[in-house]
């Protein structure tokens, strides 16, 4: 079975982005982005939230995963402007189940928080793959977002860490979901 894996930069204090959307402050060179290109080979499907969709779109980035097959989770973007890239209003339990049951390659939650938060309290996702950045933002947008659904203590499993020379920390964790919940 295919394994969801949420892949995704962060700050110190836990925040994917500013308030704004935008994530100036995150180091954009370094040996850890040509690991990121080398690891997005391992997926062939990626799931995205309507905003962190619209970053690319608003920089004319309509297609970004193109080797992927490509999901934005929204119930307010009516069509994507590219054909390649499929918008889904409903039925995100289902999508994810037909796509962890379908053969081949992982799947990349690339974000944001709200999507990540509701596939967390779903327990869908099995790994979290977290770029710390070396920064703090202070207040932006969450790992998780807050609000409902709320998502239980689950337990993290760290089986493997890169540490670059720039401060990066790659930590890869599985996701162990608690027999109860």
């Amino acid at each position: 079975m295919r394994k969801l894996k949420y892949y995704i930069a962060s700050t110190i204090d836990g925040f994917i982005a500013h308030e704004d959307g935008s994530f100036d402050g995150f180091l954009m060179e370094g040996e850890h982005v040509s690991d990121y290109l080398a690891a997005l080979q391992q997926f062939d499907a990626v799931l995205m939230g309507r905003k962190t969709y619209e970053v690319g779109v608003k920089e004319g980035v309509t297609n970004p995963y193109p080797h992927m097959k490509q999901f934005v989770i929204s119930r307010t973007l009516p069509t994507s402007p590219d054909e390649a890239v499929t918008v889904v209003a409903d039925e995100l339990n289902d999508l994810v189940r037909n796509l962890k049951a379908e053969s081949g390659q992982d799947i990349y939650l690339c974000g944001g928080g709200e999507l990540a938060k509701t596939l967390l309290a779903a327990q869908h996702i099995d790994e979290i793959i977290l770029k710390v950045n070396p920064v703090l933002f202070g207040t932006g947008i969450p790992l998780f977002a807050s609000g409902q659904p709320s998502i239980p203590t689950t337990r993290l499993q760290l089986t493997d860490h890169n540490i670059y020379g720039n401060g990066l920390v790659l930590l890869f964790y599985n996701v162990l979901y608690d027999a109860a919940n």
